[in-house]
């Protein structure tokens, strides 16, 4: 049986989905993993590869979802991505994104902020 953290998780990798697909974006893959690394989804929109983290809070009381990728996550997305460039050495132009949604309130908040490395 799933936790509610897991729940919260699995429904805001959901969201992320459908607002990447809606923004243009096609899905290469969800929740990739290399070693200890892990990617919550890599996309393509153009000729630029988005490797996006994707963080949901059911509520400010840790503060903001996007404030929970640190300095120690975003080194992890870099390791990820780069044993995934080396098995796709096509892609020339990257992008390490966050997709924060905040469901506090009853309401779906979506923010996303591209190529924040």
């Amino acid at each position: 049986m799933e936790n509610a953290n897991i729940r919260t998780g699995r429904y805001g990798e959901q969201q992320a989905v459908l607002h990447l697909e809606m923004l243009g974006h096609q899905i290469l893959h969800l929740n990739w993993k290399y070693r200890r690394w892990e990617i919550d989804i890599i996309s393509c929109f153009g000729q630029v590869l988005h490797f996006t983290e994707v963080k949901t809070r059911m509520g400010q009381a840790y503060g903001l979802p996007e404030n929970a990728v640190n300095h120690k996550k975003m080194n992890s997305m870099q390791r990820a991505a780069a044993a995934y460039l080396e098995l796709h050495p096509q892609w020339k132009r990257i992008s390490f994104d966050i997709l924060a949604i905040d469901l506090s309130g009853g309401n779906t908040d979506i923010r996303y902020f591209e190529d924040i490395s």
